[in-house]
């Protein structure tokens, strides 16, 4: 080996921070993105509750989430194509803002990824105990125990190996996914080659009402832009990692957009209305005449909330992993295992703080989907924010690199408004009760970040010091290579 060579790669693993370098395929890359959707959530689950708001307008309310969603990709992929860390929002919102802003951005999304994990761990328990109920008759584990068991499970392959857990989570939304499509096909195909006009014609919904469904919309895409966090074990991050946004965001938005036409299709003429059900995609296949294939989606639900557990805690871990190392948190937390190259340390820190939410309602009696509502709009919030945060940054950054738009400012002024709206829809109309409290319980626990991260910014610039060097040098590094298209 020449000293060259001996030289470049030792400069790519002190860029990997001790991670596994460049091991991820463009492929493996999305499967995070599309995992941490968790697409088979979204028809399960969340299509009857944007319905029950938005009737009619579901198909609408889900392709204007779809837009707005691609609003944000295309801020996000203005530091993407540019950069590469761990750190996701975090470092780009170090570039744009400064160094106080980007530790309330990884603060943020420390609970919207943590939050994330613990409320759909309530969906694979759910899913779980419905597929139990077919298999004996009767028969229901406490939901604590499945809980316990997606997080511990979710926890070892994410210590193991990055590669096992994007391949998993691959492919277990692969083959879930392709199952709710075959669904929603025999569906469509069952009401006959024509429109249904009364959907596309919004004659079961009004505006107040699509401005409602869409915040539940865009709770079904948090998470998209997840791939971020693997910008030192991707390949080609500068490619792969925008890519894996915009292409997560569009295939997906299809799904669930062709997934509400067909579902609200599907109940049609029916006393049960979608709202109503607690297993819609069992409904639809009863009546299709493929009651297998109902249980078979039933497995598909357990594995896709599992692999957005996964994806979660993956996404979390890699977040605080290198705050951590610049010593915002405890320096344990970015230490590196030799062996597999991953944030174990913070894998186990994030692990065990999705399991406390989850498990603690679900044993003092609140239902799955209550503590999936519950926990996941608190999650929702921190992407919210988080989005808003660096759709803000998006411009400024590209303003002190000289190369700003005016397409830049109008697509972050979009973004900001659409999930502004999404905000807002979450204070008024007033909520009922819990839900009127949790955007309250958000601002407090992201308040309570603030605070600690004036602490370090006030009396440890030591701190500021090393994110803005570690920024900046990783900044440079990546100056020199061609951006990458989207």
């Amino acid at each position: 080996m020449t000293k060259k060579t001996h030289d470049r790669n030792a400069d790519a693993v002190n860029h990997s921070y001790g991670l596994k370098h460049a091991s991820l395929s463009p492929l493996e890359t999305l499967g995070q993105s599309i995992a941490n959707i968790a697409p088979t959530a979204t028809p399960t689950v969340v299509i009857p509750l944007v319905y029950a708001v938005s009737g009619g307008g579901t198909w609408l309310a889900y392709l204007i989430a779809t837009i707005s969603i691609l609003l944000v990709s295309s801020s996000i992929n203005q530091f993407a194509r540019r950069s590469a860390s761990p750190g996701s929002f975090y470092s780009y919102t170090v570039e744009g803002l400064g160094s106080f802003w980007g530790a309330i951005t990884g603060w943020a999304l420390l609970i919207a990824y943590i939050g994330c994990a613990s409320a759909v761990t309530t969906g694979f328990s759910n899913y779980a105990n419905v597929l139990l109920g077919h298999l004996v008759a009767g028969a229901k584990i406490p939901a604590v125990i499945f809980i316990a068991i997606s997080v511990i499970v979710a926890w070892y392959v994410a210590y193991k190996d990055i590669k096992l857990s994007a391949r998993l989570m691959l492919g277990l939304e692969f083959a879930s996914v392709s199952l709710i499509l075959v669904l929603v096909g025999v569906t469509i195909f069952n009401y006959g080659f024509r429109l249904d006009w009364a959907q596309l014609l919004l004659k079961n919904t009004t505006p107040d009402a699509l401005k409602g469904g869409l915040v539940l919309a865009i709770f079904s895409f948090v998470g998209f832009e997840s791939a971020a966090t693997l910008g030192s074990e991707a390949k080609n991050p500068l490619s792969s990692i925008p890519r894996a946004i915009i292409r997560s965001a569009i295939i997906v938005g299809a799904i669930f957009v062709f997934s509400s036409y067909a579902q609200v299709i599907g109940f049609q003429g029916f006393t049960e209305t979608l709202d109503k059900s607690t297993a819609p995609l069992n409904v639809l296949a009863d009546r299709a005449g493929l009651s297998s294939l109902g249980l078979l989606i039933d497995i598909g639900a357990i594995v896709s909330f599992f692999a957005c557990t996964l994806a979660s805690i993956n996404a979390a871990a890699r977040i605080l992993f290198l705050m951590s190392r610049h010593g915002i948190f405890h320096s344990l937390a970015g230490n590196a295992h030799q062996a597999n190259e991953t944030p174990h340390t913070a894998v186990t820190i994030a692990s065990v703080i999705a399991f406390f939410p989850a498990a603690i309602l679900s044993i003092i009696g609140v239902g799955d989907f209550d503590i999936y509502g519950w926990v996941g709009t608190v999650a929702t919030l921190g992407f919210i924010v988080t989005y808003i945060i660096i759709s803000i940054a998006a411009p400024l950054y590209l303003k002190r690199r000289g190369e700003l738009k005016v397409q830049n400012l109008v697509i972050s002024a979009l973004s900001v408004f659409v999930l502004g709206l999404a905000i807002l829809g979450n204070l008024y109309p007033v909520p009922p009760a819990p839900y009127n409290y949790l955007p309250y319980l958000f601002f407090a626990l992201l308040l309570g970040g603030v605070a600690w991260i004036a602490i370090i910014h006030n009396f440890h610039p030591n701190v500021v010091d090393e994110i803005h060097r570690e920024t900046s040098a990783n900044s440079s590094r990546y100056s020199a290579e061609p951006q990458a298209g989207a």
